[in-house]
């Protein structure tokens, strides 16, 4: 009896063992992915931040390039040729600096990504381009058409950021997993 006294001792110490040994993998396991959730979720974090943060900067130099092309509400006002060119001499020399800002800031948006956002931002960045030299043609012009491709290199300029919004704020959306 003593033999059969020592087996079920021995045996419910092997039990014990053994579920102790199931429930620390277990414990072990759900602490493991709690900290892979918990991580995972962080770094997604801070890469929406990061994000937001390169995004706000394309549209803050988006804005200031922006700022330089509405003085042309400006030229137009303007009652001679004279103050017409001064006007629009001021805006060409503004606009150089304000498509270089903006070609820093579409350099971080490359960085940060995704690949939407980043073809988004050099959209932007191209068709302000194109708006440089169309602004400087109209210093002198007196017909109507380098203003009729200004007006129309604008638009596309508008356009275009007015799709990288878009394509940010998408970017930025937490999505739903449930």
């Amino acid at each position: 009896m003593a033999n059969s006294g020592l087996w079920v001792g021995v045996l419910t110490a092997l039990t014990a063992l053994g579920a102790s040994y199931i429930t620390a993998r277990a414990t072990s396991r759900a602490a493991l992915a709690q900290a892979r959730t918990t991580t995972m979720a962080e770094a997604l974090r801070e890469q929406r931040d990061r994000r937001r943060s390169t995004y706000r900067e394309m549209m803050r130099c988006a804005h200031a390039f922006s700022e330089v092309t509405w003085q042309i509400d400006e030229v137009d006002a303007a009652r001679d040729r004279g103050s017409k060119d001064r006007l629009l001499t001021e805006m060409y020399e503004r606009i150089g600096p304000a498509i270089g800002n903006m070609n820093k800031a579409t350099h971080e948006v490359r960085l940060d990504g995704p690949a939407e956002v980043s073809a988004a931002a050099e959209q932007v960045r191209q068709r302000a381009r194109r708006v440089q030299p169309l602004l400087k043609a109209l210093i002198g012009a007196e017909n109507p058409e380098p203003r009729n491709a200004y007006d129309a290199a604008y638009l596309e300029f508008r356009d275009a950021y007015v799709a990288f919004i878009g394509q940010a704020r998408q970017a930025l959306e937490v999505k739903d997993e449930g």
